[in-house]
């Protein structure tokens, strides 16, 4: 009898020890993946009732997935032999990952999932959880289990459950505004939050029919905003999303919140920006570019002309002149960065008034730029020297260059003439650094101010290029007379500017005192060999109006037929509602490159003809002139130059921007492709 109650105890104890360790399944393998393991855990102590713990640990280097994969992959399931109620899983914040080129959302190393149901506690639960794990290969693994009937929770299951649980994302606080909008194969996402993003994160719940990729995340101080491709899945056009609700969920730093938020008509975001190295190296290639330009040949000129009044040039001479016009250079550009860092000070008030080149919207400005650049004409025409006030006592003109001062003001002047020239590479560098914090702001000036002065401190390292020059003679003079004339062009164009405020009758007698001017300086200099060059330079000056004017009404193609409206946000969206084309125009009389534009591009017939079309609206907005609403206009799209153009419609919602050196066969693609909606998306 004995022998009898001691193996029905031990029974009894092996069937109790059996019962407990069943709500543990232990950690559980597959001799068909040997690079994951899993573990269930459940506490049935409630009736009908049972809280799951489930443990994946995973080798390095593969990932399983979040309940929206991405563009590829399997989320975890598990598939029960009899039907349960109310089954929850809850997932924590994943992680973004690339797996063979797709777009992935998931979890790496361990992750633990808190799930819960309704189910009898006096009955055995049994599934079989279907697990996708990824690295360079993809194996779907299944792991049948089960969980024997009622019984406590194993030990520091509570404790293991609840941290599982701390893990999970909160709601959306209230203070965490988001708008979603949809344009063609893309969606927008901005969030608001008043403590700001720290290394933000964006996931997207998945919608029928539509695929999301890796969004592309800036923030902006408080202000995040992200752009997610959308596609069929099939490489094709995604469907319309507009109107439906979408589950996002957001993260910081460690903080995660989750929520649905309807998704609307695009949004009106400014244009991405770009990363900091590319728009150094921009900005170097765009300072460099600024010496070809027009606006700067004429100094180019007077430096040419300093370097040729030597009679006696030394290596270590050529070296220090140029230093010193690339020392003028540089603080030149620093002093901008100052004055756009002022003008941005909230004590200004004055932001929307920061651009690139708006001291030529100043009459002020421009007049002292004529009086100057005249002065540099007499100079070069051997009329008299010029010298800076004696409070300065540095020469600015270039005889003897014994001193530095006025290499130092040529650098100087170059930059303050270099502005109304936004070079292609220029524009999107400035435009950025005018909006970034301070210190970017001041990188970008100094990359532009090194760049503009490469050619200058390329002949500093190397003093024998300038050294090359024949030596003087009587080409000289006639070089001279050459880069005097060259000046005068400066002169009468920068004349010309003041037409918006002056009017065009007294801006053109001002021009025409001008020449006067010089002419009869040139007769009182050199007496009747003056009186020849002054008629030589009246027939050259006369040539070259005449020359002009043919050209400005030669051919239909320099008369402009297109009806310009006023430029205005409203104007932009009354049109699109319409379902009108529309084609921004930002310009100003004193950039170089929208004058390049204008004659090259937009007075051509093909684009004359495009522009009236019955259903293109074309809008202008002149920036000649201080204008706070072209200049929000332009900082609202992340731009602070001109020129600017972009390209609204109904296949072009959002707008795009065209480069800023204008291409006839890009503009009338784009402008053909605004009015496309593609199939499969039912616009409204």
């Amino acid at each position: 009898m004995s022998n009898l109650f001691k193996a029905t105890l031990l029974l009894g104890c092996l069937l109790w020890q059996s019962i407990g360790l069943a709500s543990d399944t232990g950690w559980l393998t597959s001799p068909q993946n040997d690079h994951a393991r899993v573990r269930l855990q459940a506490d049935r102590s409630t009736p009908d009732q049972a809280r799951i713990l489930l443990d994946v640990e995973l080798e390095s280097g593969w990932k399983t997935y979040w309940h929206s994969p991405g563009e590829g992959g399997i989320a975890p399931r598990i598939l029960w032999d009899e039907p349960v109620e109310a089954f929850q899983w809850r997932w924590p914040a994943p992680r973004h990952f690339e797996v063979a080129g797709l777009s992935t959302q998931g979890y790496e190393k361990s992750v633990s999932f808190p799930l819960s149901l309704n189910y009898p506690a006096d009955k055995p639960l049994k599934g079989t959880l279907r697990l996708s794990t990824c690295s360079n290969v993809c194996i779907l693994t299944d792991y049948p289990f089960t969980l024997a009937a009622g019984g406590e929770a194993p030990t520091g299951f509570d404790f293991a459950y609840a941290k599982a649980a701390s893990n999970l994302p909160q709601p959306l606080p209230a203070d965490i505004r988001i708008s979603l909008g949809y344009q063609q194969n893309q969606l927008q996402v901005m969030a608001e939050r008043p403590a700001g993003w720290q290394t933000p994160a964006l996931f997207i719940d998945a919608l029928e029919g539509a695929e999301f990729g890796k969004p592309e995340i800036e923030v902006t101080e408080t202000t995040l905003i992200a752009r997610v491709p959308v596609s069929d899945g099939w490489q094709g056009d995604a469907p319309d999303l507009r109107g439906k609700a979408l589950g996002v969920l957001l993260t910081s730093g460690e903080q995660a919140w989750q929520g649905q938020a309807p998704i609307g008509e695009p949004l009106n975001l400014p244009e991405p920006s770009q990363p900091l190295l590319w728009l150094l190296g921009a900005a170097l290639l765009g300072g460099l570019i600024l010496n070809l330009m027009p606006c700067v040949l004429p100094v180019l000129a007077l430096k040419l002309g300093s370097v040729l009044q030597h009679q006696e040039r030394k290596q270590s001479d050529v070296r220090k002149q140029f230093l010193a016009a690339s020392a003028g250079i540089i603080a030149s550009f620093w002093v901008l960065a100052a004055m756009s860092s002022l003008l941005r000070a909230p004590s200004f008030g004055m932001s929307g008034a920061v651009g690139w080149g708006i001291q030529f919207q100043s009459p002020t400005f421009i007049g002292f730029m004529v009086l100057v650049t005249l002065l540099f004409c007499a100079n070069l025409l051997g009329l008299f020297e010029i010298r800076l006030p004696s409070s300065l006592t540095t020469r600015l003109a270039t005889r003897g260059g014994q001193g530095l001062g006025g290499h130092f003001l040529q650098g100087s002047f170059a930059t303050l003439l270099a502005t109304p020239c936004s070079a292609p590479f220029l524009g999107t560098a400035v435009a950025f650094a005018l909006a970034a914090p301070l210190g970017q702001l001041w990188l970008v000036f100094t990359a532009l101010g090194i760049g503009m002065s490469l050619p200058w401190l390329l002949v500093a390292a190397v003093p024998r290029i300038a050294l090359w020059l024949p030596k003087p003679g009587r080409w000289m003079s006639h070089l001279r007379l050459l880069l005097g004339l060259m000046m005068l062009g400066s002169s009468l164009w920068l004349a010309s500017l003041l037409g918006n405020h002056l009017g065009s009758t007294t801006t053109g007698w001002l021009m025409v005192v001008m020449v006067l001017v010089l002419l009869v300086g040139i007769i009182w200099r050199y007496g009747i060999r003056g009186f020849t060059l002054a008629l030589s330079l009246s027939a050259l000056i006369g040539g070259a109006l005449l020359l002009g004017g043919a050209f400005t009404v030669q051919g239909s193609n320099s008369v402009d037929r297109v009806v310009w409206q006023p430029l205005s946000e409203q104007a932009i969206t009354a049109a699109l509602a319409q379902k009108k084309r529309v084609f921004v125009d930002v310009t100003a009389d004193w950039c170089v490159t929208c004058k390049a534009n204008k004659y090259n591009v937009l007075l051509r017939d093909e684009v004359q003809t495009a522009l009236s079309a019955p259903d293109v609206v074309a809008l202008r907005g002149d920036w000649s002139r201080p204008d706070d609403a072209i200049a929000a206009f332009l900082r609202k799209r992340g731009a602070a130059a001109v020129p600017f153009n972009q390209i609204y419609g109904p296949g072009l919602p959002q707008g795009e921007t065209l480069s800023p050196l204008l291409d006839q066969d890009d503009l009338l693609t784009l402008l053909s492709q605004a009015g496309l909606i593609r199939p499969g998306i039912t616009r409204f």
